[in-house]
């Protein structure tokens, strides 16, 4: 889209310093140049009608798989981003299951050579923890740092304890974050969903709580030893959130995210169908309200989608044969508004920071909606109710477990560093 050099956002109902104030908001180039009510019109300013719809720091996404390179059939840095784009995100944050593995200054160029050439929203790559993702030797964390958000094996745990120490004493000394996939593959026995009521009764495979919490428990003692940055990805149990709460309370280095199917859906939603597998899977109803506990009390820092697209054909196998991963970029925050603040569980104001500041802070990605700051915005229009259609995605991947469900809350624009890079008008 052109890029307008001011824009005016007039009226918005605008999340500033925790509170929701009516305000305008003025953008000149990247930054943010003023926020207050009534503001003079510029000389030749871009001006946007805000006045039915509130206006917040843009979301940030730590954890998407998007996929390139290696497998574009799946998604591609330019879908991806416009997906994120669509969904209300000027920035995403690029798990390292890729081919080639960016395990290497080398490697690493490789995918950043496609997102400076195709990225319509910034994308910060995640280095991995071991060479390949193989859980064996570890990279060169040091040489890495730079160029990295934080160092992850995602898609794969770090099944090697004194590896894990290792890793975590070096990025303790550049001050890098460990963020892990907490997996204990000898616990896992073929399972492919939670090993709970639905898995029993439907003659399934089920992936036991503590092939998760197992690990964390592991790697919450090591964080405390050495004073690692540690942020731990997708939790999905009830243990897990209690065993991250008590590590904070003894001050250990640890955060966490977790997703909205966790918030919002359990085994007893599962359908014989592979838009409900994921890894970690849907756990038991009390988990999910151990996890919304987790997330009111502030254990749970912050809110990532874990955004994992595959081929039609390959979510068409089941529960059982299809591929783990769904899609969530552009349907996290109507479905998280509709499930959670529309119900009174969660203040709109909460929701927000939780996909917006939070991320922003743990990872360094810029700070939140401020005089000076870059101007990163979505603008949200609260009643405009809908139902989710993966037909209509800018994402490679349909596969979710959303999809039809009535929803409200719909992005109609987002800035990135002051660029209009989503307008609902100009798509719809």
């Amino acid at each position: 889209m052109p890029f307008a050099e001011v824009i005016l956002i007039r009226g918005g109902s605008v999340l500033f310093d925790g509170a929701l104030i009516r305000a305008d908001i003025l953008v000149r180039g990247s930054k943010v140049a003023a926020i207050g009510p009534d503001l003079p019109v510029p000389e030749g300013a871009q001006i946007i009608d805000a006045a039915s719809l509130v206006v917040s720091a843009a979301f940030a996404e730590i954890h998407a798989h998007l996929r390139e390179p290696g497998q574009p059939e799946k998604e591609t840095i330019r879908t991806g981003t416009l997906a994120a784009a669509r969904g209300g995100y000027s920035i995403v944050c690029a798990m390292p299951n890729l081919d080639p593995v960016p395990d290497c200054p080398k490697n690493l160029a490789v995918q950043q050579a496609i997102i400076d050439r195709d990225a319509v929203v910034p994308v910060r790559p995640y280095a991995s923890i071991t060479r390949g993702r193989r859980g064996k030797g570890l990279v060169d964390l040091r040489e890495l740092n730079l160029d990295c958000v934080a160092f992850s094996d995602d898609g794969s745990g770090v099944q090697d304890e004194t590896l894990m120490a290792t890793a975590m004493r070096r990025a303790a000394r550049i001050d890098a974050i460990i963020a892990a996939h907490c997996e204990d593959n000898s616990l896992l026995n073929g399972g492919y969903i939670h090993d709970g009521r639905y898995c029993a009764e439907h003659g399934h495979k089920g992936i036991c709580s503590e092939s998760e919490w197992g690990p964390i428990k592991r790697d919450l003692a090591l964080c405390e030893q050495y004073g690692c940055r540690y942020h731990v990805c997708h939790i999905s149990t009830a243990e897990s959130v209690a065993l991250i709460r008590d590590a904070k309370a003894r001050g250990v280095r640890v955060t966490c995210e977790t997703a909205p199917h966790y918030l919002t859906l359990c085994d007893d939603d599962l359908q014989e169908d592979g838009r409900f597998k994921m890894n970690p899977p849907l756990r038991s109803a009390a988990d999910r309200d151990a996890i919304l506990e987790g997330l009111l009390d502030g254990t749970i820092d912050c809110i990532a989608t874990d955004h994992a697209p595959h081929t039609a054909e390959q979510k068409s196998k089941g529960l059982a044969g299809s591929a783990m991963g769904v899609v969530g970029l552009e349907t996290s925050f109507p479905v998280l508004y509709t499930k959670l603040v529309r119900t009174g569980i969660l203040p709109l104001e909460r929701l927000l920071a939780l996909m917006s500041d939070a991320p922003r802070r743990i990872f360094s990605l810029g700070g939140p909606l401020r005089v000076g700051g870059t101007a990163d915005l979505v603008l949200i229009d609260l009643e405009d109710r809908y139902r989710i259609d993966p037909e209509t995605f800018f994402s490679k991947g349909h596969s979710t477990p959303f999809a039809g469900m009535e929803v409200y809350g719909r992005v109609r624009m987002t800035l990135a560093g002051g660029r209009i890079v989503y307008d609902y008008n100009q798509v719809s």
